[in-house]
C-alpha cells in the first residue's frame, strides 16, 4: 500500500463517518439489510485502498482497522450503553437500561448486569435499544464494563470487536 496523504485521511474520516452515522439503529435487522451497507463499506475500502474488485476484503478491512457493519453497529450500541449507565448520555436512554438486582445476595449482584427485557417473537422488540443493549452488554468480559475511563472503554471494546471479526 501507499503512504497515506491528508487528502485520503479526509476521504477515510468522510467514509467512515457516513457509514457510522445512525447505525445503531440497524441493530437487529436482518442481515440482508445489513448485507447492503457492507457492500458499500467494500466498496469504499477498496477505493481507498486501490485494490481490485477481486480482492478478498477481508484482508483490506483488517489492514485498514475497519470492522464490519455488523460490528460498528454493536460498537455504536454498546458505546450509547457506556455513555447511559455513566451519566453520558440523555435520561431517557438510561432509564432504558435497569441493574439487574436480585431479591438475594449472591455474588453476581454486583457484577453490571443489566435486565434484559422479555420480548413477544411476533413483534420487533428485538430490534429495540432496551432489547439490544443489555443483551450485548452482558455478553461483554467483566473488566470491559468497569473501565474508568469512556477512552479507555473505546479501546478495549474496538479491540475486543476487532478480534471477533478477524478470527
Amino acid at each position: 500500500m501507499l503512504p497515506v496523504s491528508d487528502a485520503e485521511k479526509l476521504v477515510h474520516a468522510f467514509m467512515t463517518s457516513r457509514l457510522d452515522y445512525c447505525n445503531a439503529l440497524l441493530g437487529g435487522c436482518p442481515a440482508s439489510s445489513i448485507n447492503k451497507l457492507q457492500i458499500v463499506q467494500n466498496a469504499a475500502a477498496r477505493v481507498f485502498t486501490r485494490s481490485r474488485k477481486n480482492d478478498h476484503i477481508t484482508p483490506i478491512l483488517k489492514s485498514l482497522h475497519w470492522l464490519t457493519n455488523r460490528f460498528r453497529i454493536s460498537y455504536k450500541i454498546l458505546l450509547l450503553t457506556y455513555k447511559a449507565i455513566n451519566g453520558f448520555a440523555p435520561v431517557n436512554l438510561t432509564s432504558l437500561l435497569p441493574h439487574y438486582n436480585l431479591s438475594r445476595s449472591l455474588r453476581s449482584q454486583n457484577s453490571g448486569l443489566l435486565v434484559v427485557p422479555r420480548i413477544e417473537k411476533s413483534t420487533k422488540g428485538g430490534r429495540a435499544f432496551s432489547h439490544l443493549a443489555p443483551k450485548f452488554w452482558n455478553n461483554l468480559p467483566k473488566n470491559f464494563q468497569g473501565s474508568d475511563t469512556l477512552s479507555l472503554f473505546k479501546s478495549r471494546l474496538k479491540t475486543h470487536l476487532f478480534i471477533q471479526a478477524f478470527k
